[in-house]
């Protein structure tokens, strides 16, 4: 059955009149009568009779608008089902470590949406052990997380290199230390579980020292704690460059470096295995390991 006859039909219908739903179809009052003429005879009966006061229905013409209204629903739903899923292809969803989500990935986020103008862009910030059980759960599809996840499932690309530097207040009155003479420090460090601790961890045991042997006198999950806290002199911390690289060219905070000490790492683009992209995510994904996608510095 064809659905332009059988609209034409049902608004001639809710209208009362020819003239007025030609006008709401932008048709023509003959080519209105054209188009109920050949649902009449598609289902073999009349179903209005005409008169100068309007139209009226036959027994027929009831019987298939009251279907014509179930059906004329359905096609809508489809219509919206089909243009909501659309609008969701165009949705880029993206879960990020802290250290790249709260410093760096604005502006890489904000240079993508200024090419590809009509993709709506949403960002949650974890750390990146949530941000990998978002991407098992499938509550996530691409994450950026710290430091590389051996895992079967999971796919990393590498998107950007850093370094944990130990930082200190402005007021700090020595620019080098050796490895020993870290040891002896007061530091302030992120919470137990941590990737940064992790991180920390596993760059102190290719030095053979372990984490525990440091002098730990506080420990917070957030970076912006643990700066607030060393730039008012309370102890140092070991932090991605690009967390303090703002701080350290204000003067709130100061770098000092540790001798033969090497603490560099990688960030990674993370994703499920065989997991299938959306258009936009293939083009963010070529575009977070390009040189082009910006970051904050």
């Amino acid at each position: 059955m064809n659905l332009d006859y059988l609209k034409s039909f049902y608004v001639t219908v809710k209208h009362n009149s020819i003239s007025k739903a030609a006008k709401q179809l932008h048709l023509t009052q003959p080519g209105l009568s054209m188009q109920i003429q050949n649902l009449e005879d598609e289902v073999g009966a009349q179903l209005l009779i005409r008169s100068n006061k309007g139209v009226e229905l036959t027994e027929e013409g009831k019987i298939v608008f009251e279907h014509a209204t179930t059906m004329l629903s359905i096609q809508k739903n489809i219509k919206k089902s089909i243009k909501n899923l659309e609008k969701s292809k165009k949705t880029l969803s993206i879960v990020a470590c802290k250290s790249l989500g709260e410093y760096v990935l604005p502006c890489s986020l904000y240079t993508f949406k200024e090419i590809y103008t009509d993709v709506d862009v949403k960002l949650e910030v974890y750390n990146s052990d949530t941000v990998i059980e978002k991407l098992l759960s499938h509550e996530s599809n691409m994450g950026i997380v710290t430091g590389s996840y051996e895992l079967d499932s999971i796919i990393t690309l590498p998107i950007l290199s850093d370094e944990l530097i130990l930082v200190g207040g402005p007021k700090t009155d020595f620019d080098n230390i050796t490895i020993d003479e870290m040891m002896d420090i007061p530091l302030i460090l992120r919470e137990e579980n941590s990737t940064n601790r992790w991180l920390l961890a596993n760059i102190l045991s290719k030095h053979l020292i372990s984490i525990d042997n440091l002098n730990t006198v506080l420990s917070f999950n957030s970076p912006e704690s643990i700066k607030s806290a060393v730039s008012s002199g309370r102890g140092f911390a070991f932090l991605p460059n690009i967390v303090v690289k703002q701080d350290l060219r204000r003067g709130i905070l100061k770098k000092i470096n540790i001798q033969n000490f090497d603490s560099n790492f990688n960030y990674y683009l993370a994703y499920r295995k065989n997991y299938e992209f959306t258009g936009y995510e293939k083009i963010f994904k070529k575009f977070i390991t390009s040189s082009k996608r910006c970051f904050c510095y």
